[in-house]
């Protein structure tokens, strides 16, 4: 199993070779080489995977990977994970005195992890190329739907903002690309229909593209805007729940209902990534604690680089 998981490479390699892709984009974004606008080259990069890569992605990988009853368990283990933190986190902080937009935050940021910018290229560097359709599975069939729904509900319940919101919580879900190419991707695979060489390799390809850059824009993303030891301290429940609580629960659950060997590793290493970049939109959309958010994920994110061998080791 070791040997399969790894394809040769020791996890310490995988986040390593993940830290200094990250790096390269604070880098970029300090350095500002040639003039560069770090958040527009963010914002230029995340567009492209995000209309054109990751669907072309999300398209081959179920395209092509054996939908069975494990795909329903990958969805139920991610949709528990998510909803368990959110209550944990939205009945933590009714314990504490925090203003509601920095409530919120902290809800999101201890709810969603980033199993899509960070998830996915950890899976395929540290499991091989297989590994793709657990973390398209695990983002597609739970938490990118439970986030435009619940992510926004909790969003709108504790932020300030008046305006923007759209007329309906399931709207956003049909204007997520990825979840027409999973759409697509699903109905090819079980009407039998088979790719041509030319479609596969083509879709390959723009694939191939998604983790470096992904991991890159994550590292463009990365912003550090809390400061004192009480803003830090208020961190801790995201980190408590995001990188420890989660994936123990999801390890826990898939092991009672008997996951197949193979996929528990990468499905615990799911639930144990650090907060998602996206969350940051929502904050700024809704009125949420965007600076708080902002430290929460880049606390999250290097700790991750500690945490995620660890459960490694665990699970092999």
């Amino acid at each position: 199993m070791r040997a399969e998981a790894a394809g040769g490479t020791g996890m310490l390699e995988v986040i390593s070779q993940m830290g200094l892709l990250i790096g390269a984009g604070v880098l970029l974004g300090r350095l500002r080489p040639g003039g560069l606008d770090p958040e527009a080259t963010r914002r230029g990069l995340t567009d492209t995977v995000y209309f054109l890569l990751l669907p072309a992605l999300v398209l081959d990988a179920l395209w092509r990977t054996e939908l069975s009853w494990d795909s329903a368990r990958i969805a139920g283990l991610a949709a528990a994970g998510v909803i368990v933190a959110l209550w944990l986190a939205d009945t933590g902080c009714r314990l504490c005195r925090m203003a509601p937009p920095t409530r919120g935050a902290l809800v999101l940021a201890a709810a969603f992890p980033n199993v899509t910018y960070l998830g996915l290229p950890v899976l395929e560097a540290a499991f091989g190329p297989w590994a793709r359709s657990v973390a398209v599975q695990y983002d597609l069939f739970a938490c990118t739907p439970l986030l435009l729904t619940l992510g926004i509900l909790m969003a709108r319940r504790y932020g300030t903002a008046t305006h923007g919101a759209a007329p309906g919580v399931l709207w956003p879900l049909f204007q997520v690309p990825a979840l027409w190419a999973a759409a697509a991707g699903v109905a090819f695979n079980q009407a039998g229909i088979a790719a041509s060489p030319a479609i596969e390799a083509l879709l390959r390809l723009l694939g191939d593209a998604v983790p470096p850059l992904m991991v890159i824009a994550l590292g463009l993303g990365l912003r550090w805007m809390g400061s004192g030891r009480r803003r830090l301290s208020a961190v801790f429940p995201v980190l408590l729940i995001q990188l420890f609580l989660m994936p123990l629960l999801v390890w826990g659950l898939a092991l009672a209902i008997d996951l197949n060997s193979r996929l528990l590793p990468p499905v615990v290493l799911e639930a144990a990534m650090p907060s998602m970049v996206l969350g940051l939109v929502l904050c700024d959309r809704y009125g949420l604690d965007t600076p708080f958010y902002a430290t929460a994920v880049t606390l999250s994110t290097a700790l991750s680089m500690l945490t995620l061998p660890l459960w490694y080791r665990f699970l092999l």
